[in-house]
């Protein structure tokens, strides 16, 4: 790690780097939303733009990086509404729903999944970063993955799969959008069965 510059307090190590990048980004977004520079934060930093993007290589990586950081808010409210269901196909399709009618509501979800935003995340929605976030909600849910013959690879595959299923759904809501027992309905058909009596096929 280069210790040149950060207005003469240089991070201790990576970890503390990428917080302090992480934390400019978010007073840039507070600011003025979505839509800042890497210029904007280096100068905040007191750093050169090489810096910042030694560690995030755009500004779309480094929006990304700093919603998916401040949405633990949401996790735990997601968690706390499907904290009851234990039924796999249930859990997927209520988490599912639930993210979609709360997006307009979450300042650093919807900057991550609005439609001004989705080419964005879409193109890294397999990244290690977003199945990361697709995986730490499927770990808060209180669904026995294992016992439903679901963990390791095929969990990072469920948490893939419910991804694209948002991301479908926030690039094109359908004419007319889906909302509450009917976006539900919809899910149960489409989604839901993949999750009844799973199986892996390989």
């Amino acid at each position: 790690m280069r210790t040149h510059g950060w207005s003469g307090s240089a991070p201790v190590d990576d970890d503390e780097a990428i917080a302090r990048i992480l934390a400019s980004a978010r007073r840039a977004i507070d600011a003025s939303g979505g839509d800042f520079s890497i210029a904007e934060v280096a100068r905040d930093l007191g750093v050169t733009r090489q810096t910042v993007y030694r560690y995030f290589p755009s500004a779309d990586a480094l929006l990304t990086a700093t919603a998916i950081a401040q949405t633990d808010a949401f996790l735990d409210v997601l968690a706390r509404h499907v904290g009851d269901i234990r039924d796999p196909a249930e859990a997927v399709v209520e988490g599912i729903a639930y993210t979609l009618e709360r997006l307009p509501h979450e300042k650093y979800l919807n900057l991550l999944l609005s439609p001004g935003r989705a080419g964005a995340f879409s193109a890294g929605v397999t990244s290690d970063v977003a199945l990361a976030f697709g995986r730490s909600i499927l770990d808060r849910y209180a669904v026995d993955w294992a016992a439903a013959g679901l963990s390791g690879a095929a969990l990072d595959e469920l948490a893939e799969h419910m991804l694209r299923v948002v991301q479908s759904f926030v690039i094109d809501p359908g004419r007319p959008p889906r909302h509450g027992v009917r976006l539900r309905a919809y899910l149960h058909t489409w989604v839901g069965p993949a999750l009844v009596g799973f199986k892996t096929i390989r």
